[in-house]
């Protein structure tokens, strides 16, 4: 039976608009620290712990609610997780303390961890084989441009109407992706693969080695990103041209995920993560160069965040390839292993500008990258034809 090609692109851009949509949540937080801070008189650093309860909720639960999705239905999980999102915004409009601020964001960490990976997983079931690394790709294109579009402007709308307009409007806007994604993603199938998921075991040893190249990845990566303000300051760079600097990186973040989706479709997972692993080794080196004579900045960065952000969807595609039946609770380890390496590239960059400035962060993050290529190289194994029915049900 030949399937309507309109379904296909109906269920992408729901899955572009749901990741908006988290991301968006996820970034805001940022610009809302100071604002925070004052309206709970509490410190910035204490402030910022609703990003850090955020995070760790979402490493935590992404993997066990990946498991349930792969028992009870990826649908399912994402309906009840994106409920559990919008009711969690709408009451952080009106939290009344800072601890009840905190437990709100454990709740949509929780519950972001289980959205996230089921769309990234339902994505990877409907896309046609030979595109599935585009389709992730272009899913997870709408967190990237979450960061650029969609949490600046809110940002500005919490400055003009308040905190609480901002997590009434996500609240709503989640409610009504519950609506759209029960209306494009078919129920699961229930005969044949499903019936063996309850018996089909994980190989652990297998998916920790594939885990490894996405840690050293977001390790040595969000190591230079998270103190790249700090780094371009030292440096000289005014707020206006580190705010400039920081566009051409999501600009770059945004190409590099999009010609990396195509790239994995059309060389391979492995090849692709690869080029991009030992691509950023090179581009962080080129940045320390560039920083120190005072150059083409701007052109370091924005090539360093495209080559960087080819590795994601080819780490995506090459699991959901390679782990067909249980491609929910394989995508949400992958984003606890993403969480991991955020939070080891924050402390091991910290560390890094502590001892030596931003230009050590750069060699070490520059090693980490050079690492995980290594890695790469050895444990994910070369292209395998995968057959599966539109569904994800293995034939």
């Amino acid at each position: 039976m030949k399937i309507n090609p309109m379904i296909p692109r109906a269920e992408l851009v729901v899955g572009w608009l749901t990741m908006y949509v988290v991301g968006t949540e996820l970034f805001v937080f940022s610009p809302l620290l100071p604002t925070l801070a004052v309206n709970y008189d509490v410190s910035s650093n204490a402030a910022g712990l609703c990003v850090t309860t955020f995070s760790l909720a979402y490493m935590i639960s992404a993997p066990l609610l990946g498991h349930v999705s792969d028992r009870l239905g990826k649908r399912q999980v994402l309906i009840c997780c994106l409920l559990a999102f919008g009711t969690a915004n709408l009451l952080t409009a009106s939290a009344a303390n800072f601890p009840w601020l905190l437990a709100l964001r454990l709740i949509a960490g929780a519950a972001a961890a289980g959205v996230s990976p089921s769309i990234y997983a339902l994505v990877g079931d409907a896309a046609p084989p030979d595109r599935r690394a585009t389709w992730l790709a272009l899913t997870v294109s709408g967190l990237l441009v979450s960061l650029a579009l969609g949490a600046s402007p809110a940002a500005l709308v919490g400055a003009t109407f308040g905190r609480a307009a901002i997590f009434f409007a996500l609240a709503l806007f989640s409610l009504a992706l519950v609506a759209l994604n029960c209306s494009v993603w078919p129920s699961e199938c229930r005969h044949g693969g499903a019936a063996r998921r309850p018996r089909d075991r994980l190989a652990v040893a297998s998916l920790t080695c594939r885990l490894m190249p996405m840690i050293a990845w977001s390790t040595g990566l969000y190591g230079v990103y998270t103190y790249l303000g700090v780094g371009l300051t030292a440096f000289g760079f005014s707020k206006s041209q580190v705010a400039r600097v920081v566009m051409v990186y999501g600009c770059g973040a945004i190409a590099g995920t999009l010609i990396g989706g195509r790239l994995a479709d059309r060389l391979g997972a492995k090849y692709t993560a690869g080029v991009s692993l030992a691509g950023l080794c090179i581009c962080f080196l080129l940045l320390l160069l560039a920083l120190r004579a005072g150059v083409l900045v701007d052109l370091a960065v924005g090539l360093s965040a495209t080559v960087a952000q080819l590795f994601f969807p080819a780490q995506q595609s090459g699991l959901a390839n390679d782990f067909p039946v249980r491609r929910g609770a394989v995508l949400a380890w992958n984003n606890s292993a993403l969480f991991l390496g955020i939070s080891l590239g924050s402390l091991i960059g910290g560390e890094a500008v502590a001892i030596g400035s931003f230009d050590m962060t750069l060699i070490v993050c520059a090693a980490m990258a050079l690492t995980g290529c290594i890695i790469n190289w050895i444990v994910v194994p070369g292209p395998t034809l995968v057959l599966t029915n539109r569904l994800g049900c293995p034939k």
